[in-house]
């Protein structure tokens, strides 16, 4: 069986950045599963997988434009220090979720703290950054109607409370 839209797909990656640097591994968790076509997965590594078979092994260079996208300046803001009055210490690092010009939810982070003023970024923090994956193709299989209509896999047995 090949990939294509509709299946199961557990793959063992390890992803790193073009210094090598190693951003995310699948070793020591087990595959990553996700069902091909639903836009689970970058783009541009989804667009790589089709077709493919159990045991295959690909290495697989994600531009940002098929990943997490390119970096957008208007996405980093200073916003004054009092609108986090609930929140006791802010520290560079931390992630708040707040809702963009049209209502959605956004995560940022914080990336500099000034006197009177917290830095914001609501860009994803793998945005602008090629993305190198290593991947072995661990089993393929049909999702089923409650995957599809789900969007997300099903352990054996296992039930999302969704009905």
């Amino acid at each position: 069986m090949k990939i294509a839209d509709k299946h199961v797909v557990e793959f063992n990656y390890t992803l790193t950045d073009n210094d090598g640097n190693v951003i995310d591994t699948s070793e020591g968790r087990g595959p990553l599963p996700y069902i091909h076509g639903m836009k689970n997965i970058v783009p541009g590594l989804e667009k790589e997988l089709t077709g493919k078979n159990v045991g295959d092994k690909l290495k697989v260079k994600v531009t940002p434009a098929e990943g997490y996208g390119e970096r957008n300046d208007q996405m980093v803001q200073a916003v004054p220090r009092d609108q986090f009055g609930d929140v006791d210490k802010v520290e560079i690092g931390m992630n708040f979720q707040v809702q963009d010009q049209n209502g959605q939810g956004l995560i940022v982070t914080v990336v500099e703290l000034r006197d009177d003023e917290v830095v914001l970024d609501g860009n994803h923090p793998l945005a602008g950054v090629d993305l190198n994956f290593d991947v072995e193709i661990m089993s393929i299989r049909e999702a089923t109607e409650q995957e599809l209509s789900h969007g997300h896999i099903h352990e054996a047995g296992e039930s999302c409370g969704d009905h």
